[in-house]
């Protein structure tokens, strides 16, 4: 009953709202239209309620990522279940839970975008963190059945991820200009920070308290994302003034100005084509370790992507604010470098090559994911990147689930993971090519910033 109550609320919030916004102002032409008028406020370039937002959004970032990247550990336990029950494919379908919990979490950052400029960062995540509370301890009683976790923790954890992480980027905007790269790479370090402590912790309570106990220890921690939430003490995302009574149009409150920038609908092209084998390694790296170094511990690998990947987020989200420097380049190397990196793990054979390439795995995944929130802003700017970072990661959201999941079936096929980490790398490399497309677009009056240009 709780829960139903809950998502009553959300929908009647939602309706409550579009009426209220919905308003639209007649012409002297006789049309209507819809004014958005932003809020009069510009970047105060941090403060104390700039950094307060900056160590929340840390928080929330490096829960909702940090526990889908580890799910390589909870990946081998849920195998084994699955196998002891009787399980057919059990590579094909524990690893779809992952990828649908990844997937997901990009598809409605699309949502997450219009809820944003809807109602306000603030809510948007509180709703979020919600939906990863109740996914992921719905899902700690229903480890014996892959189809119903393929919605608790697929479907409703990846939504409350989406709805939290969109906003935790899009709100620094507000904060900062000068130094959106550093904040940027300091909130994405959140992540680095929770991949390196998270996949031994899992492993610590799922063999102290089982599965299902450790979903539910998870689950109480998504509350942290609801009362970090409360930070994000900011104007709404749109307000909408004009007469009441006109027809509600959901086109009106979707930023059209965004795909009149060719920049962006590369971006938004390549980027999905690269995240396809981006994830495989996070997936699959604990379940690589134990066919291929039976003898090494798999959690090793993932904890020096985490650190790596923290120095890496810092490193480049500090460069990045300096000079002329192009920071769709510098995604374009982060790419690239992965998906050589990802190939290498095929053909390494000692364990010093594996902890070799997943440290420059790491360090590179910090550039890729610190440039996130500055090129959507270089790209949209502060008005239009909360919607820009949502539609680049909703159309990934087919490739990064599909990805993994056609790894751990290609592994089945072949006993091996030389196979699956060959495909993904291939994706990375022709997606990191495409991003010159950007370089070929002619500056113009109305071009993009300097840094991107």
């Amino acid at each position: 009953m709780p829960v139903c109550s809950g998502f009553c609320w959300f929908f009647w919030k939602i309706k409550a709202t579009i009426k209220q916004q919905a308003i639209v102002m007649e012409t002297s032409a006789g049309s209507s239209e819809v004014l958005q008028t932003q809020s009069p406020w510009t970047p105060a370039e941090g403060g104390f309620k700039g950094w307060l937002t900056v160590a929340a959004s840390f928080i929330i970032q490096g829960l909702v990522l940090g526990i889908n990247l580890s799910y390589s550990v909870i990946y081998v336990e849920l195998q084994r279940i699955l196998d002891k029950d009787g399980v057919t494919e059990t590579s094909y379908k524990t690893s779809l839970v992952g990828s649908l919990s990844l997937g997901t979490t990009f598809a409605f950052s699309i949502l997450a975008g219009i809820l944003n400029d809807l109602f306000s960062y603030r809510t948007t995540t509180i709703i979020g963190g919600c939906f990863c509370l109740v996914g992921m301890f719905s899902s700690s009683f229903l480890i014996h059945y892959v189809e119903a976790l393929y919605f608790t923790y697929g479907i409703l954890f990846g939504t409350g991820a989406a709805l939290c992480f969109n906003p935790s980027i899009a709100v620094l905007g507000l904060h900062f200009k000068k130094r959106i790269g550093l904040v940027c790479g300091i909130v994405s370090a959140g992540v680095s920070v929770f991949n390196f402590w998270l996949p031994p912790a899992l492993e610590a309570m799922i063999s102290a308290i089982g599965l299902d106990w450790t979903l539910r220890v998870v689950s109480f921690l998504m509350i942290l994302i609801i009362v970090a939430a409360f930070t994000f003490n900011v104007p709404d995302g749109a307000k909408v003034e004009g007469n009441e009574g006109k027809k509600f149009e959901l086109s009106k409150f979707l930023n059209k100005e965004n795909w009149k920038k060719k920049k962006f609908v590369i971006w938004t092209i390549c980027i999905p084509i690269a995240l396809f084998g981006y994830f495989v390694p996070f997936v699959h790296m604990v379940k690589f370790v134990n066919v291929s170094f039976p003898s090494d511990d798999g959690k090793i690998p993932l904890m020096c992507i985490g650190i790596a990947s923290a120095v890496g987020r810092l490193a480049f989200g500090f460069f990045s604010d300096y000079g002329k420097i192009n920071r769709v380049m510098l995604q374009q190397i982060a790419l690239f470098s992965i998906g050589v990196l990802t190939m290498l793990l095929a053909a390494a054979n000692a364990w010093v090559y594996i902890i070799l390439i997943t440290l420059g795995i790491g360090v590179f995944d910090g550039c890729f994911f610190s440039m996130l929130g500055p090129v959507a802003f270089d790209l949209c700017g502060p008005k239009g990147a909360s919607q820009a970072i949502g539609f680049v990661n909703g159309l990934s959201a087919f490739s990064v689930t599909l990805g993994p999941t056609i790894a751990g079936k290609l592994f089945e096929m072949y006993s091996s993971y030389t196979v699956p980490f060959l495909v993904a790398g291939a994706p990375l490399i022709l997606g990191a090519f495409g991003l010159f497309a950007i370089m070929c677009v002619s500056k113009s009056k109305h071009s993009e910033a300097k840094n991107v240009a």
